[in-house]
């Protein structure tokens, strides 16, 4: 599968798809927006994981049911035969015919197309490190944490094989440390809220290269109050100028850009020489 250091080099800039691609009827976190993002050429999907009260791994974000699901409660309160009954919400929140997705069936679905980054490994790390074997994916697996002791241990214990990034807000302290723990750490996702943050510097970009690692930006927008990226995002660049938002994360050397208008964001750093064209 993907070597992720080589493909960013051959790439220039590797384009991950938030939660797939939906929009109109299409819900998110779903094989619809899966099967989206695929045929709009994503290199990575991202997708979060939470769980039944049986154990059972689904597609879902935790804390969002009352949007994606319009259910009250977390998933975690109705057993897995339940949670299939659940229908996916579209971006005007009325049901779709589709149900929510166990996390196995999106794996295989993915299986062999691209790298799939699992978002909150940190919740089921064992069991989602056990299903990983099991379908023989460890390749193709991404996962991201925080840098917060009990969340490495688990790493170390459940998936120290697995492709493995940190997370650093503004400043990265542990890249050192990260370097010479028993995991497999391939580079770091990094926030920031302002150009001048040393996460964002070329000193610090340029160090994670000359140490083999990559570095992930964020284009996307949770919120007008948490900034990601210094407002260099998916609405700066389809609003006003993608070069100052896309084009500035690809000029600045961010290895990964993750958004949630892959098709445009594709288009513009593909047209612009950014990106390698396919």
């Amino acid at each position: 599968m993907m070597n992720l250091l080589k493909a960013a080099k051959e790439k220039k800039v590797l384009l991950v798809a938030h939660r797939g691609v939906c929009g109109g009827n299409i819900p998110c976190n779903s094989l619809q927006a899966f099967r989206a993002a695929i045929n709009q050429g994503a290199d990575i999907v991202e997708l979060d994981v939470d769980r039944s009260a049986d154990g059972e791994l689904f597609i879902q974000h935790p804390g969002m049911e009352r949007v994606h699901l319009r259910i009250p409660a977390s998933i975690r309160n109705y057993n897995s035969a339940e949670v299939q009954e659940f229908r996916l919400s579209n971006c005007d929140l009325a049901p779709t015919e589709w149900s929510i997705v166990r996390l196995e069936e999106a794996l295989e679905l993915l299986r062999g197309k691209c790298i799939v980054n699992i978002d909150k490994f940190w919740e089921n790390p064992e069991a989602i490190a056990k299903l990983v074997r099991r379908l023989k994916m460890e390749d193709q697996i991404l996962i991201k944490t925080e840098n917060r002791p009990e969340y490495l241990n688990d790493v170390e214990t459940y998936a120290p094989d697995i492709p493995y990034m940190t997370i650093a807000n503004t400043e990265d302290t542990t890249h050192e440390a990260m370097m010479k723990r028993s995991i497999n750490y391939v580079g770091t996702e990094v926030l920031f809220e302002t150009e001048d943050a040393p996460v964002a510097s070329a000193e610090y970009l340029n160090q994670m290269h000359h140490d083999g690692k990559i570095v992930w930006s964020n284009a996307i927008v949770y919120n007008y109050r948490a900034v990601l990226s210094a407002h260099h995002n998916d609405d700066i660049s389809l609003t006003e100028d993608p070069a100052k938002g896309w084009g500035w994360l690809a000029d600045h050397g961010f290895d990964l850009i993750q958004t949630d208008f892959l098709f445009p964001c594709k288009h513009f750093l593909e047209t612009t020489g950014r990106r390698t064209v396919g």
